[in-house]
This record gives C-alpha cells, sequence and structure tokens, in this order.
C-alpha cells in the first residue's frame, strides 16, 4: 500500500506541476508576467521523496534535447526523395541547407531543455527548505541538490550548443549567451548575457554536483559523480580548455572505465546495444524527434565517413546497414542506444566518449603514449578479436588526427558532431567546408560561418525582449 500511495502521490505532484509548468512556458518569455510566485508550485513539493520523483520524471528530465545542430551537421545526407518527403516540414528542410533565414515555428528545441531547468531549479529550491528546517537526511539532499545541479547545467549547455556561439576565449565576454534560469519565479526576467557568463555558470554547477553526487547510481537516468565528471570533460573540451578535459575525463574514468567488447555484440542486429542502459553509458538521455534523421531509411549516412571504416573494425556492421532495396549502396544508421524503430537518439554521457576526450588532451599536451594508450584500449573492443594492430603515432600532432578521425567514428550520431565542427573549424587542420545538394542545387556551409549559431525560435523572439542571433 505504501508503494502505492507513493506513485499516486508522484503521479500527482508531477501533474500538478506539469499544469504549473504549461502556464510557465507559454507565459514565461513575456515582458509582463502573470502572478504565480515560485512558493505556488514549492507548495507541491514536500519531502526529499517528493523531490526525487520529479527528477526521476523521464519525459521532462532525460528526453527532448535539441536535435537541430544533429541535422545540421555532416555525418548524414538526403536524397531528393527524402528532401521532399511529407514527413518533413519547410523548417526541416531549411536546417538541411542551412538556409540563412531558416528558423523554426515551433519552439520545442528551446523550451524542452527549459522544462528540465525549471523542474531542476524547484528542487534546488526545496532542498533548501528542507536543509533549513533539518527534517530530511544531509546526505540524501545533497545528492538531490548535485542531481538537479546537474540537470541545469547539462540543458545549458545544450542550449548553448545552438543558440550561443561557440566559445573563444578571445571574445566570451562580449558575445551574447543564454538565458541562465536560475529560479523557479516566473517573474524573474530573461536576459541573454554573455557566452562567458553561459559557461562559468554551467562549470560551476558541475563543480558542485562533482562534490554531491555519489559515485554512481542505480539507473542511468540519474545522475551521478562519474557523469558529472563527464559531462565537465564534455564541456571544458567545448571551450577548448584540453588539460581540465582530460583531467575531468580521467576523474570519471576512474570511476567507471568499463568498455563493451564488440565481438559480444549481434553484427546483423538492428538494436545491438538493447536492451537500454549498457554498461558504458554514464548518463542516459535523448534528443528531440527529428525528421530528417528517422529510422525509415531517409537519413543516409555520408559514405565519405562510411568508407573509414575498416573491414575489421566491427563499428561499421554494428553502426551501418546496407538500406534494402537502394541500388546507390546507401547506409542507415543503426548503432543507436533506442530501439530501432525510434527516431529518439541518445546524446548522453558515456565512458568511450570519456577515453576519447582523455586520449586528445594528452595528444595536445604531446603525451603520445598516454593518448595512443586510451586509443589503443577503446579500438580492441571494437575490432575483431585477433585483427587490431595497435596505433603509434610519432608526436603530437599525428596522435592528435587519429584520436580526431576516430572520434567520428566512435560518436556517431550522438549529438556531439556539430558542436566538434564548431571548435574544430578554429583550425586549419581540421576546418570543414559543408556541402550538400537538394534538387540540382549545391548548398554549403564554410567553417566558422555565422549560420553555425543557429536563430532563436521566433516565438522566443516574439515574446521577450532578448536579441536574435545576427543574419
Amino acid at each position: 500500500m505504501k508503494h502505492s500511495y507513493q506513485y499516486l502521490k508522484g503521479h500527482t505532484i508531477i501533474c500538478r506541476v506539469a499544469s504549473m509548468l504549461l502556464c510557465v512556458l507559454i507565459l514565461s518569455s513575456c515582458e509582463k508576467y502573470v502572478d504565480i510566485k515560485k512558493s505556488s508550485n514549492q507548495a507541491l513539493i514536500e519531502t526529499a521523496s517528493d523531490c526525487q520523483l520529479l527528477l526521476d520524471n523521464y519525459g521532462v528530465m532525460n528526453t527532448g534535447f535539441p536535435s537541430d545542430g544533429e541535422a545540421s551537421a555532416d555525418d548524414y545526407y538526403l536524397t531528393d526523395d527524402g528532401y521532399l518527403s511529407s514527413s518533413l516540414t519547410q523548417t526541416d528542410r531549411d536546417r538541411h541547407t542551412w538556409a540563412p533565414s531558416g528558423i523554426r515555428p515551433g519552439a520545442a528545441q528551446w523550451v524542452n531543455p527549459y522544462k528540465t531547468v525549471y523542474y531542476a531549479n524547484l528542487v534546488l529550491e526545496t532542498v533548501e527548505e528542507l536543509k533549513s528546517k533539518g527534517s530530511a537526511d544531509v546526505t540524501v539532499l545533497n545528492n538531490l541538490r548535485g542531481a538537479a545541479l546537474f540537470f541545469r547545467s547539462f540543458c545549458f549547455w545544450q542550449i548553448a550548443q545552438l543558440y550561443a556561439k561557440p566559445y573563444s576565449a578571445a571574445s566570451a565576454e562580449q558575445d551574447p549567451g543564454i538565458p541562465l534560469r536560475l529560479s523557479s519565479d516566473i517573474n524573474d526576467k530573461s536576459e541573454r548575457g554573455t557566452v562567458a557568463q553561459t559557461y562559468a555558470r554551467i562549470v560551476q554547477d558541475l563543480q558542485e554536483a562533482v562534490s554531491l553526487l555519489q559515485p554512481t547510481s542505480t539507473v542511468p537516468t540519474r545522475p551521478n559523480k562519474a557523469a558529472a565528471y563527464a559531462m565537465l570533460a564534455r564541456t571544458y573540451l567545448s571551450m577548448e580548455d584540453y588539460a581540465q578535459a582530460q583531467a575531468s575525463a580521467d576523474a570519471s574514468l576512474q570511476i567507471n572505465n568499463q568498455l563493451i567488447d564488440y565481438n559480444t555484440l549481434d553484427v546483423n542486429s538492428y538494436t545491438p546495444f538493447f536492451p537500454r542502459f549498457n554498461k558504458e553509458v554514464l548518463f542516459h538521455s535523448l534528443m528531440e524527434q527529428q525528421p530528417a534523421l528517422n529510422p525509415n531509411d531517409i537519413a543516409k549516412i555520408n559514405l565519405d565517413l562510411v568508407n573509414t571504416y575498416s573491414a575489421n573494425d566491427l563499428r561499421r556492421s554494428i553502426f551501418l546497414k546496407p538500406n534494402s532495396g537502394d541500388n546507390t549502396g546507401s547506409y542507415r544508421f543503426t548503432g543507436n542506444y533506442e530501439p530501432a524503430t525510434s527516431a529518439l537518439f541518445f546524446n548522453g554521457l558515456a565512458v568511450d566518449e570519456m577515453y576519447l576526450i582523455r586520449a586528445e588532451g594528452y595528444a595536445r599536451a604531446g603525451n603520445v603514449t598516454a593518448s595512443m594508450g586510451d586509443l589503443n584500449t577503446l579500438l580492441r573492443t571494437r575490432w575483431k578479436i585477433g585483427t587490431y594492430v595497435d596505433m603509434a603515432a610519432v608526436d603530437g600532432t599525428d596522435a592528435l588526427n587519429k584520436v580526431v578521425a576516430e572520434r567520428r567514428k566512435e560518436l556517431l550520431m550522438r549529438g556531439l558532431r556539430w558542436t566538434d565542427l564548431r571548435r574544430l573549424n578554429k583550425d586549419t587542420r581540421f576546418a570543414r567546408t559543408l556541402s550538400r545538394s537538394a534538387q540540382e542545387t549545391t548548398y554549403t556551409l564554410p567553417p566558422n560561418d555565422i549560420r553555425y549559431t543557429l536563430l532563436i525560435p521566433q516565438e522566443v523572439i516574439n515574446n521577450s525582449q532578448i536579441s536574435q542571433n545576427p543574419r
């Protein structure tokens, strides 16, 4: 009976908060807010268990993260039939061709992560009240605070990858950032601030989360210390702070360095990693559905990328399957951590990403032996037994080239390629001009183009005073 009561109570809390949240999302970007104070929301959350129930709301906390970056990146292409598919909107086509004026009429890519931020802020405020009353176990409250800080920083980083310029130490103090919602009070005004402030908040939240969270969690939908270190590593990498990225990845790997031996997977399966939550997953999250990337053969993996996988590299057959009935020799992606029928792609944190971040940090520091050690440790688990020959590098540059190449092959369709393009384009060794064709027209995206920062959804601009990104 107790479990039933807890379920019903949790369901009631979530439904009531969701109803309040609907008002917040509709009205929170308006100049004039409705008179709903944060106490109205907090009245629904009375205990540490209530806080945990909110954080365990999978549909809000672990799904719906921005996917327009993945749709804009260069790991796939569309044929004319795919481009003209009825499942794509004109906005999807604009995103595919990097149309300068392409802007989403719907705000899900922006609103969804801010939903998560709202829930996280409710928990943070409730935890502080419970601490002041001394009515709950401090260890439990600390873990809840750490989890909420993790979720908030995870969302801020996701939003910044689309709607703020890439981090640059030279201009971060001037470049417009994203609104940093640090309270559940919808009367708080949203302002963009700067890129420097955006990343400083993300790092601050994650550093505190690391100090509060338990090393591991019972399920990877819940944040833990290994995941917080991993998110710090990802954040520092996007800031081009490679020493800190390396150190954070190392801290994560000290807690969990388990790798899957791909020889144990079914290479013919369209769901090789199912059921969910394999042992490499540090934190599980999914991107918003993207019609251009759906699993019915519309998105075809870039053939130049396909050809970089060696014949004995098991990732070629696990991640890629020939499209049946297609005489063009195209491939579809089958390496998602979700069912084959899902159009939601994994963009969470995993151990393989940490090996690659640490290897890149070592390479950039000139530690060739350590860099190749990490890369070989990873790749030995990805090749057919007895076929892999350890890589060697003559210097740091050679090691970096190898790590960057393997990073793209390993993290295919993980929601990371857009961020990698944004940072690597600053280096002439890795800069790429992207190119796509549609209806006999070729479209290009040069390195460091202004279109690497997407336009903020029109509803947000219409209902607020924040500035639009330039075109």
